[in-house]
């Protein structure tokens, strides 16, 4: 417990400095341009990139950092491009999402282990019971009925994304860019 206190602590620290300000403003200007590639099938169903961007955030620099930067990014993206009314429940599951990342990946070993546990979290939590809860809500349509098409997508979708986030996060540390990107956030200690 008191591991996952001292996470949490050194990735509040992390929110003060400024190059800490500074690659998460360019880490989102990447996830808004690559938001821009992203495949809308139906209207429950996006494949895209754009969270590449802010699992490198949350791998860097942890939980608080992470769940400030998801929620900041979900406000800025709507406002660039709305789709449908605001609504905060799905801020409030990228702030989550950012904070569970965080807390599984900041200052551990990156492993397809733990890539997967953590996006199983985040798939059951915030992808299966909050966002289809927030989606029932808003369309009026039935938890159960919503439920059966995103089980499947998620299913899909979560070894795909843990190994294309586990090959980008590679090739960026063979490259020298994650080292470099972690001395930067270093630096101001």
């Amino acid at each position: 417990m008191k591991k996952l206190a001292t996470l949490f602590t050194d990735s509040y620290r992390e929110l003060f400095r400024v190059r800490t300000i500074t690659l998460c403003a360019m880490f989102g200007a990447l996830s808004i341009i690559l938001g821009y590639f992203t495949i809308r099938v139906g209207d429950y169903f996006n494949l895209g990139f754009a969270g590449l961007a802010n699992e490198l955030v949350h791998f860097i620099f942890g939980p608080v950092v992470g769940g400030v930067f998801g929620g900041v990014m979900d406000i800025l993206k709507y406002i660039i491009n709305p789709s449908g009314g605001f609504f905060f429940g799905f801020t409030f599951n990228a702030i989550l999402a950012g904070v569970i990342y965080g807390a599984f990946w900041y200052k551990r070993p990156l492993s397809f282990g733990r890539i997967m546990a953590a996006r199983l979290v985040v798939i059951v939590v915030c992808n299966l019971f909050l966002n289809t809860l927030w989606l029932s809500m808003l369309s009026g349509k039935g938890f159960l009925v919503l439920l059966g098409p995103r089980v499947l997508k998620n299913l899909i979708m979560w070894p795909v994304d843990s190994l294309v986030f586990l090959l980008v996060a590679e090739a960026l540390e063979k490259s020298g860019v994650l080292r470099e990107l972690r001395k930067a956030a270093d630096f101001v200690r």
